[in-house]
């Protein structure tokens, strides 16, 4: 297995509650953030977004589906779906899972993916919560929504936080190349969590392409990624490892434009374990949709309370 043991791995780093607590916040809120502010530049490519904007790095909507300011998009409403039926279950539950996921789409979202339309409506012909193992299907819609595992498995066994990944996940993906990019983000959050640092971070990546070499991330800079979970966790790696603090980051990888609401969204949550809730920039978190910034806080409130590390204390 080539995930880290953490509490092994980190047994020497220093997270008190309260900056364990300002991590999943930070964490949670970061993923919004990015998310919305990635949408606006969803499709473009860099060459685009510098026409239209030079830098983009303020909030302001608008974009293909034409948002409100500080609105967010699947990523982060699928993110929500998924940590309320664990918090309502007490575990994550398949069942429970594929409901929230159907009960969400029957809302009429502003964006869906392909591949997730597919999986909720299998479950709703059939009742499966489990598609079929597909090659095609690395796509980046299980990585997007994938905090509230890392949150609510924070000092579980390894083998249980892969269990989680793959029961979210398979509603809608599964695919072995999906999981383990998927998984690598979970313990990547983890260990930032975790007071890691950097480097903590830079091993669990390398361990990634260790074991699955289409994530190499090294070569080429990775410019307008689609939906493909190896172009995506390409662009957020090298955004992530290329800079040393939230705002930098983010800005980073949303000016590679593709798929920059998800590109935001899962940087979001890991800049945001690594450095804390107070990093995030006060004009973007004033921006963010107020009910979803609010949702975001609880839930990373409540998701970590479940935690194993938390109930051991």
């Amino acid at each position: 297995m080539f995930v880290l043991e953490l509490t092994a791995d980190l047994s020497g780093s220093e997270c008190s509650a309260d900056a364990l607590q300002a991590r999943a916040v930070g964490a949670y809120v970061g993923m919004a953030v990015g998310d919305a502010l990635g949408a606006t530049v969803e499709f473009l490519t860099p060459r685009e977004i510098h026409e239209q904007f030079g830098i983009h790095q303020d909030m302001r909507g608008g974009g293909w589906l034409r948002l409100r300011k500080g609105q967010v998009t699947d990523d982060t409403e699928m993110s929500l779906a998924l940590g309320a039926a664990i918090l309502a279950e007490g575990r994550v539950e398949a069942g429970a899972v594929a409901a929230a996921f159907s009960e969400w789409m029957r809302g009429k979202p502003v964006d869906i993916g392909h591949t997730v339309r597919r999986g909720i409506s299998q479950y709703r012909l059939t009742g499966a919560t489990q598609m079929p193992e597909n090659d095609y299907d690395a796509g980046n819609g299980a990585c997007m929504r994938s905090l509230p595992i890392a949150l609510c498995t924070l000092g579980a066994e390894s083998s249980l936080v892969a269990q989680a990944n793959r029961i979210q996940s398979h509603t809608t993906h599964h695919s072995a190349v999906g999981d383990a990019g998927t998984l690598t983000v979970i313990r990547m959050v983890q260990a930032a969590l975790l007071g890691g640092e950097m480097g903590h971070l830079k091993g669990l990546a390398e361990a990634l392409v260790a074991e699955q070499p289409l994530y190499r991330y090294d070569r080429r800079r990775m410019e307008n990624p689609g939906g493909f979970l190896v172009e995506t966790l390409k662009a957020v790696f090298q955004a992530l490892f290329a800079t040393d603090n939230f705002e930098g980051a983010l800005i980073e990888v949303v000016n590679r434009g593709g798929d920059a609401d998800t590109t935001g969204a899962i940087l979001g949550m890991i800049a945001g374990a690594l450095y804390g809730y107070d990093a995030i920039p006060r004009r973007w978190l004033t921006a963010l949709d107020a009910k979803a910034a609010t949702a975001c806080r609880d839930q990373a409130r409540a998701l970590l309370r479940m935690s194993p590390h938390c109930l051991m204390k």
